[in-house]
């Protein structure tokens, strides 16, 4: 066979191969998006997160991304957040840097539980703590005008700052940068001077209202629900979802104890649902989410030994006993408490517990801290909100009244016998109810109500009848707060443009309105350390 023939066949052979590849290419189905690899979220978020938010999600320049933290953040707005980024912060965009497949990844694994669980030791406590030692030699008087016991102080949480207010003049005093989500309430020492915030992350904050300056930082633990100050001014205390935790500080935010919430048998763990001063006991009182029991613990040096076990005769010192200062006394319960509200004597609590299942009813009761132990029923319905309970006088009684966060209702318990005395209808359900002793009227609202969201109602507590509403048409209006003379009330305009609105207690006249970031609530530092009925505690 000659050397050109050759050349031709093998040049056929190649046509040949290349025309049934190309066949073959064009029978084969296009690779699917479907079958690419989906966007590797860890490695998206060490990538872009974790110098801001930390490695394991803890938080550090930017706030905790936990589902803990998280749970009042819709996943919708975190990916707006995360593709536009937060105005007035250092959290930028990254909607020109990701797609909208990594940001929908990163927005799914933010929400997701972080394991081990984290833990937060006493040393992270320690090593967390920062204190300004000039703070010691400030002016121990308030350098502005104003009387310092008609002063708002108002968390903004659209973009994370306090503002102060003068409750007589209604003009914005200072302004300052906050923690991400504080949550709980500011709560004041006696003299009002200073004010101690708690945030979703666990950051306490200690700020000088007179100098207008922070005096120290700590963050008790990953994710916490709400602080409390001592009477005497001299303890705080951080109760924690994550770890499951409650925190003893002195009150420069020096770490004094820590208590693990544990039930007795030391089997069960439980986060820590709340936590309030009760002054008149001098004492801390703490209920747990998933234990059933509620502790006391005294600030007293002189509180009486404690007991855990039964005894038979406690003055015959026939058992161990722990000092009664500084430790956990437990009251046993038939079911954890959520939330809980004192009476006037602070001998009783009046708590409940979120329905454990769909449909399942309300399990409210009565406990007497005295002799340790339930000894009523609560007879309220729904989801009654008793932290933001309030007392009163009606009909030569004393009566508690509630908001219901289910339902549109009002429940008027009687304090003497526990006998529901009036379920008062509103137009929805709502979270905060707020009066005043020199005031004829209750103000509450239904801010839990997409129908019913914008009105604010207004009860008469001596007919205990709804007498008048405002509203704010399509908006959000919640949380009132009165005046030190109760004579002005402060409603929230509950959006980001929103503001302060002040009315007149007496005629409910809107008298002036006062431009704020989302004011999600406001304190006025006489009716909190006063501990005036109308207020929360």
């Amino acid at each position: 066979m000659s050397t050109l023939l050759k050349i031709l066949i093998k040049l056929g052979l190649a046509l040949a191969l290349v025309s049934l590849g190309l066949e073959y290419g064009r029978a084969q189905p296009l690779p699917s998006s479907s079958t690419t690899s989906p966007p590797d979220a860890p490695a998206l978020y060490q990538q872009h997160c974790a110098a801001c938010h930390g490695a394991q999600r803890l938080g550090g320049m930017g706030p905790a991304l936990l589902p803990e933290s998280l749970e009042r953040l819709r996943k919708p707005e975190a990916l707006k957040v995360m593709g536009a980024g937060r105005p007035a912060t250092q959290m930028q965009g990254f909607a020109g840097k990701l797609s909208e497949a990594e940001l929908q990844a990163l927005a799914a694994y933010i929400y997701q539980p972080v394991q081990p669980a984290p833990q937060w030791r006493d040393a992270d406590i320690q090593a967390s703590r920062s204190f300004d030692a000039a703070s010691r030699d400030w002016p121990a008087r308030p350098q502005w005008r104003a009387d310092p016991m008609n002063l708002f102080v108002v968390v903004e949480g659209g973009d994370h700052h306090v503002s102060l207010v003068d409750g007589d003049s209604f003009e914005p005093i200072h302004r300052f940068a906050s923690r991400f989500a504080l949550h709980g309430g500011p709560k004041f020492s006696p003299d009002g001077r200073y004010v101690y915030f708690g945030s979703r992350d666990g950051w306490i904050s200690k700020y000088d209202l007179w100098n207008l300056k922070l005096v120290a930082e700590v963050r008790a633990g990953i994710n916490m629900r709400n602080v409390a100050v001592s009477g005497d001014g001299r303890w705080v205390m951080a109760a924690n979802y994550l770890p499951h935790t409650v925190v003893l500080f002195d009150a420069d935010l020096q770490l004094v104890k820590r208590f693990d919430a544990r039930s007795l048998d030391g089997q069960q763990s439980s986060r820590a649902s709340a936590v309030y001063d009760a002054a008149p006991r001098r004492s801390f009182v703490v209920a747990l989410k998933d234990v059933a029991e509620l502790w006391e613990i005294s600030y007293d040096p002189k509180a009486p030994p404690i007991y855990d076990g039964l005894v038979h005769d406690y003055r015959m010192a026939e058992a161990i006993a722990k000092p009664g200062y500084q430790n956990a006394r437990r009251t046993p319960l038939d079911e954890p408490l959520d939330d809980f509200f004192f009476d006037d004597a602070y001998t009783h609590v009046l708590g409940a517990a979120r329905p454990r299942a769909e449909g399942s009813a309300m399990l409210g009761q009565v406990v007497n801290l005295d002799v340790r132990r339930k000894i009523s029923n609560l007879p309220i319905a729904g989801m009654p909100h008793l932290g933001s309970g309030i007392s009163f006088d009606w009909q030569g009684r004393r009566v508690m009244a509630s908001p219901n966060l289910k339902d549109g209702r009002i429940s008027v318990i009687d304090l003497k016998n526990w006998s529901a005395l009036r379920e008062i209808t509103t137009p929805g359900p709502g979270f905060f109810m707020r009066s005043h002793a020199k005031s004829r009227y209750a103000w509450t609202d239904s801010m839990m109500s997409p129908a019913a969201k914008d009105t604010l109602s207004i009860i008469d507590k001596q007919t205990l009848e709804l007498v008048a509403q405002v509203r704010e048409p399509g908006k959000t209006l919640a949380h009132v707060e009165f005046t030190k003379d109760g004579r002005y009330v402060l409603a929230s305009l509950w959006e980001m443009d929103g503001a302060l609105i002040v009315y007149d207690a007496a005629s409910f006249k809107e008298v002036k309105r006062i431009p704020m970031s989302k004011p999600v609530g406001k304190y006025n530092v006489w009716n909190k350390i006063s501990r005036e009925e109308g207020t929360s505690h």
